[in-house]
């Protein structure tokens, strides 16, 4: 009792109560918890209503950020939740103590064949998360799982392994998103999403914002911009209480790259765009927020300063997915503005020609050029921030470069394009974000020349919810950029891809109004990519 009463005077001297005597009593009997602690329970695989892990006790749901799966593999995946019965706290309403946890992981919905049955603890270190590596599962297979702390059970969510590496597969759906500003607009493009039932998520870029921009937010940020542990885990904690983003998360497996508003906006490397010289203590607790909210497998934990993030699938004989990291490893962007880094519009910087820039970093580089060779796929998609096809920005005689994408490092993009075609990698479809701009382009072989013989085909997911540059903007530049079939900045939604043998299909996949929980859903246009011929080509 004297641990409770110690709480609440935490809580009154910390937080923001209602003034209603009867809503703060009810907020306070919401956001508290006890526990006592005792040894974890053996490793039979007994139903949750059998054995009880712990003795301990919340008084309110401890899964309220519920839960997550991510990075799945033909044997298993990973599966997330963070204990957080208080989550717009720091801490999530935890103390300091180690919690136990069990997870169940069934062949069914109703956990009557149960698989498998973990019992570990969630630590106050990663802000009680619990990040779970799951082995020994058939291939190809749905799956569900469910956590238990006490007497609180969390959501049932569900899951899949992937075919086995080499399988014959006939068909692969794929979701990929990017540019989620919780102020901006509402995710009601997630329930689209579910109804599309993808068999694997792939997030692009700024889960979250960092901070505020924008005119006109339909609902607020807690607190100022993110910028310690703190800031970030509670940024995370709210993005993670909408409701269409928990459903999408429970519903399939996930897998990410970053962009920079998981940090800070248009930081490059170790550098951020102010050039803050505590930057890298930023970064780290960036870093480690981001971790522990997301379901990536445990050995992603950041360690010296590093969250390595690329990384590779490979689904069947149809498809190989490669996930990029261009914010870690790049070189600040070139030609910067006085005591400042990030982006702009430029026609004439001769840094562009330095052969040092770097978008990926040479290991990475490295490492990709040798998953390229080493592909078998008939299908190879790769995942990464923003527009790697060349896009002119100034309208005229001269090249507008935006300097904090592809077009600002032209070298690096000169280094992938040689891989791609010295590895003769099999049907490149490459996909992005960050712009919150639809956009489908058929990606030059030659990127000075617009008109070359296309290598790729490529397209971009407008945002989730982030606002937009006026479709004006790129009506402007349409007759300037021939390789560019479409550029449409008008609506958010996401990108659908379905694989097949002999042919993918891109859906672009958009609500009517973002600002609005229950917008209508459309398909504002699909594109079909023949086997062996790159380029896209708009459907009827």
């Amino acid at each position: 009792m004297h641990r409770l009463t110690e709480w609440i005077r935490h809580l009154s001297r910390h937080t923001t109560l209602p003034r209603d005597p009867l809503a703060r009593r009810r907020f306070l009997h919401q956001a508290v918890w006890t526990t006592t602690a005792v040894a974890l329970g053996g490793g039979m695989v007994r139903p949750l209503a059998a054995q009880s892990p712990t003795r301990v006790r919340f008084v309110a749901d401890p899964f309220t950020l519920g839960v997550a799966s991510g990075y799945p593999h033909a044997h298993g995946f990973s599966v997330w939740t963070r204990l957080a019965p208080a989550p717009w706290l720091a801490k999530g309403g935890m103390g300091e103590e180690r919690v136990p946890v069990r997870c169940e992981i069934a062949d069914d919905e109703q956990f009557s064949s149960i698989r498998q049955s973990l019992d570990f603890e969630a630590a106050p270190e990663v802000a009680h998360s619990v990040h779970l590596d799951i082995q020994g599962l058939d291939p190809a297979r749905s799956y569900f799982y469910r956590f238990q702390s006490g007497d609180a059970v969390s959501p049932v969510g569900r899951t899949h392994t992937l075919p086995a590496e080499g399988s014959p597969l006939e068909r692969y759906r794929i979701a990929f998103a990017s540019c989620q500003n919780y102020e901006h607009g509402y995710f009601s493009a997630y329930t689209q999403m579910q109804r599309d039932q993808p068999d694997l998520v792939l997030f692009l870029g700024d889960y979250i914002y960092e901070s505020q921009w924008g005119d006109d937010p339909i609902r607020r940020h807690l607190g100022a911009e993110a910028a310690t542990l703190n800031g970030y885990r509670q940024r995370h904690a709210q993005y993670k209480l909408d409701p269409d983003l928990q459903a999408a998360h429970q519903r399939g497996p996930w897998v990410f790259a970053w962009d920079d508003h998981e940090v800070d906006n248009d930081y490059a490397g170790e550098q951020s765009e102010n050039l803050d010289p505590a930057f890298l203590l930023r970064r780290a607790a960036a870093y480690q927020a981001y971790f522990e909210h997301m379901p990536v497998p445990r050995r992603m934990f950041p360690r010296a300063a590093e969250m390595r993030l690329y990384t590779h699938f490979d689904i069947g004989d149809l498809l190989r997915i490669y996930l990029l990291d261009d914010r870690q490893y790049r070189t600040p962007q070139p030609c910067p503005k006085l005591n400042r880094h990030g982006s702009q519009v430029l026609s004439h910087c001769d840094e562009l020609s330095n052969p040092e820039q770097t978008l990926l970093g040479r290991a990475q580089e490295d490492w990709l050029g040798q998953s390229f060779r080493s592909s078998r796929a008939r299908w190879n998609l790769i995942g990464q921030q923003t527009l790697f096809a060349p896009l002119d920005e100034d309208p005229g005689p001269d090249r507008g470069s935006w300097t904090d994408g592809w077009d600002g490092y032209p070298l690096a993009r000169d280094r992938l394009l040689a891989q791609l075609k010295s590895s003769q990698l099999n049907n490149p479809i490459i996909a992005g974000g960050d712009l919150h701009a639809g956009i489908v382009a058929a990606v030059p072989g030659d990127p000075r020349r617009f008109d070359s013989r296309p290598v790729a085909s490529e397209f971009v997911a407008t945002s989730i919810s982030a606002d937009a540059r006026p479709q004006a903007y790129y009506d402007e530049r349409r007759t300037g950029n021939p390789h560019i079939q479409q550029i449409r900045s008008d609506q958010r939604g996401y990108t659908l891809l379905d694989f097949e043998t002999r042919a993918m299909q891109a859906r672009m996949q958009v609500v009517s109004d973002v600002r609005v929980r229950d917008p209508e859903f459309l398909t504002q246009a699909s594109y079909r990519v023949e086997d062996g011929r790159p380029g896209p080509e708009l459907m009827s």
